[in-house]
């Protein structure tokens, strides 16, 4: 709310987004803080909700990076031009995600959520994410299960 000694473009505010969205990624998100939202200026805040056995599609965000928080779970990210590089995020683990990376995530549980706070520098969200399916080989999908089959014999 904004009083007449609160300069405009310098209120501050709370968001309670009511449900999660489904995402051009193809993931369930709690938009959070945006310049549709909130009128930010230089970053966004969302909260992403990975159903079990849940992945997002390859996709890439133009001209900015991106930071990520494991609140609860664990995913494995692929990345790279033909998402030839993988590696395992966990409960309490970053990930710094550099622009124009193609990547797509999956959780790894298939019974249980994933929670994950992601931040950008880009204000606008999701009119810079850019999919892009053609660094998709369609070997995630089996190289996922193997991890799945790995830490399931308790391998870290």
């Amino acid at each position: 709310m904004n009083d007449a000694s609160t300069p405009p473009g310098q209120e501050v505010r709370v968001l309670r987004p009511p449900r999660a969205e489904t995402a051009k990624q193809d993931i369930p998100v709690f938009f959070g803080i945006s310049e549709r939202t909130a009128g930010a200026n230089g970053l966004s805040l969302n909260v992403t909700a990975f159903p079990p056995g849940g992945h997002s599609n390859t996709h890439k965000h133009a001209d900015y990076e991106t930071a990520i928080y494991a609140v609860d779970g664990a995913i494995e990210f692929f990345h790279g031009e033909r998402l030839e590089h993988s590696l395992i995020a966990r409960t309490g683990d970053f990930l710094f995600i550099p622009a124009g990376v193609p990547h797509k995530t999956y959780n790894l549980s298939l019974t249980e959520p994933a929670t994950f706070v992601t931040a950008r520098n880009d204000p606008r969200e999701q009119e810079n994410v850019i999919l892009t399916p053609e660094a998709d080989d369609g070997s995630c999908d089996e190289r996922v299960a193997r991890t799945r089959e790995r830490l399931a014999d308790g391998e870290r």
